[in-house]
């Protein structure tokens, strides 16, 4: 559990009980005087819920399997099996600016097909599905699925 130092959270009871338990759970905290560490964080909450439920407070909780069925059925496949990204392979500096070197850009599934992870079965399952799957009516289903959500 990582926490930015605020006591809102962070209190002797909270730590106690959660170090005491019969599986502890970890505690770390952000770095002292790097009050930007939780941009970081905030960050990778951009990557899947703000991206496709934006900012508005859902509060509603009927809205919880319609998010859940989104993801697992639509939203989900179509990242991964379908919007490649480049990951950082390197980042160094030269003078005053950093300069970054990103890997060919691949979908999650390719990644993970190439990794060497995945049984036989595994990887014939992953490609029996992905061939079942059309991007376009993903991206059709997920604009229907929305509706419901932000309605």
């Amino acid at each position: 559990m990582d926490f930015d130092n605020g006591s809102e959270w962070l209190n002797w009871h909270l730590v106690h009980y959660l170090q005491e338990r019969v599986a502890p759970v970890k505690l770390t905290r952000s770095r002292p005087y790097h009050k930007d560490d939780n941009a970081h964080v905030e960050q990778k909450n951009w990557m899947w819920p703000r991206q496709v439920l934006g900012y508005s407070r859902l509060e509603k909780p009927e809205a919880v399997p319609l998010i859940n069925r989104l993801y697992k059925e639509t939203w989900g496949p179509l990242q991964n099996f379908f919007l490649p990204s480049a990951k950082l392979v390197e980042k160094h500096r030269e003078g005053s600016r950093w300069v970054r070197r990103h890997d060919r850009p691949q979908t999650a599934y390719q990644r993970l097909a190439q990794s060497g992870q995945l049984s036989r079965k595994q990887a014939k399952r992953l490609r029996e599905w992905k061939e079942t799957l059309d991007p376009f009516e993903l991206a059709r289903q997920t604009d229907l699925q929305l509706k419901p959500i932000l309605r």
